[in-house]
């Protein structure tokens, strides 16, 4: 069995290749870091070391390859010759590798090799979608028939987490790459053509939407919430920052708002939620991870987007009745980033601009002047313990219900 990871980035290496290749799968990683190719080429194997606060093990992934990117003709042949394929490249850059896709595709239908399902492994709602419309901008009419007939676009929920790997993690060896424990990859089950690959670890799910969002509004909202009022207190890393009483509360509140929400849209057990949040938070206090605040915060323009984590989580929860104050003080924080980042003066007026242009948020919106209240308070100095007090009166004021 043949399998294609298109990215062989933190993700790619240290998550769906690695389990492509414990399910028995050759694994063709493509990327452009050359160093990268050429090092899987030419030992056709390389060390993930998982890591948590009793150590550490190294496990070798073996039976991999790679091909330049950069190539188009090679990259065609190794999609037209797979059984499975998957991408990790960062949702911006699909539209970089979409030629590439449909040239593998076209050479597989002139062989008449079966269906073809890539499993999309993107921080992207609805990616399904978009990697469609990419790859059928350059197709005719009748070739989007027969890609609509045989390419499965299967949507994945990337759990695991990975942080940005220091020279210190590599620990000598340039492929290694280190990660949590947590392993299990679930998946559009309506999307695949044909039977659903054997892969390890796999939870076939539909419908899909929920773990989309789930994963969207409770685990990437909670860990940008974490990140941006680490930003507040000056704190390097993650783990310090969720070890902080006040942060671990702020955060661990606005992931219940954004459960009550998911609760109430999709009929899922908050029960189930509640301890999705309990496994999150004690997976963000792992220190070996050595994730930092600025990593997991890091592109607050698509983090504040209007469907993203902040803005989409709090959206559904106004939704579905629920006062977001929680996450709106995270946003605000997230806004502070952005202004920072784009070195501009802070002010209200930033603020504005920012939640205007950036986020979608018209003057009058309930949301809006949630988040800017708290912005307000954070320019002024105040501390992260006053930003709780503010949303805890907030949420007693609220016509939501109180957490």
């Amino acid at each position: 069995m043949k399998a294609v990871m298109y990215g062989a980035g933190n993700i790619g290496r240290g998550f769906i290749g690695a389990l492509l290749s414990r399910s028995g799968y050759s694994v063709t990683f493509i990327d452009v870091a050359e160093p990268v190719v050429k090092a899987l080429k030419e030992k056709g194997r390389y060390p993930v070391r998982y890591v948590s606060g009793e150590g550490h093990e190294d496990v070798w992934v073996g039976n991999v390859t790679a091909v330049d990117g950069k190539d188009p003709e090679a990259v065609a042949e190794a999609i037209a010759d797979c059984d499975i394929m998957a991408t990790a490249v960062g949702a911006r850059i699909l539209k970089f590798i979409a030629p590439n896709i449909v040239k593998g595709l076209r050479r597989r239908w002139a062989e008449n090799k079966g269906p073809l399902n890539i499993i999309i492994c993107e921080n992207l709602v609805d990616a399904d979608k978009v990697l469609a419309g990419l790859l059928k901008e350059s197709m005719t009419p009748e070739e989007q028939a027969r890609f609509d007939g045989t390419v499965g676009l299967a949507e994945a929920s990337i759990g695991r987490m990975v942080p940005v790997q220091t020279e210190q993690m590599k620990d000598g060896e340039p492929l290694r790459v280190c990660v949590e424990r947590y392993g299990f990859l679930p998946v559009d089950k309506s999307a695949f053509k044909g039977e659903i690959p054997p892969i390890a670890d796999l939870v076939p799910y539909a419908p899909f939407d929920f773990y989309i969002r789930r994963k969207l509004y409770l685990h990437n909202m909670g860990h940008a919430v974490c990140a941006y009022l680490g930003d507040r207190m000056g704190l390097e890393y993650i783990y310090q920052a969720i070890g902080v009483p006040e942060i671990r509360i702020l955060t661990q509140n606005a992931m219940l708002e954004s459960a009550m929400a998911l609760s109430r849209r999709y009929g899922a057990s908050l029960e189930d939620l509640q301890r999705h949040i309990e496994d999150l938070l004690y997976r963000f206090s792992n220190a070996a991870l050595k994730d930092t605040c600025q990593r997991v915060g890091g592109d607050p323009a698509r983090k504040l987007g209007p469907e993203d984590r902040l803005i989409g989580a709090s959206r559904l929860a106004l939704e579905q009745g629920i006062t977001p104050a929680y996450i709106a003080a995270g946003a605000a924080a997230g806004v502070c980033r952005y202004i920072a980042e784009v070195g501009q003066v802070q002010s209200p007026a930033a603020a504005e601009n920012v939640l205007r242009e950036v986020s979608g948020l018209e003057p009058g919106d309930v949301l809006r002047e949630l988040i800017l209240d708290d912005y307000r308070m954070l320019s002024q100095g105040c501390s992260v313990a006053e930003l709780f007090r503010q949303a805890e009166y907030r949420k007693h004021l609220s016509l939501g219900p109180v957490i």
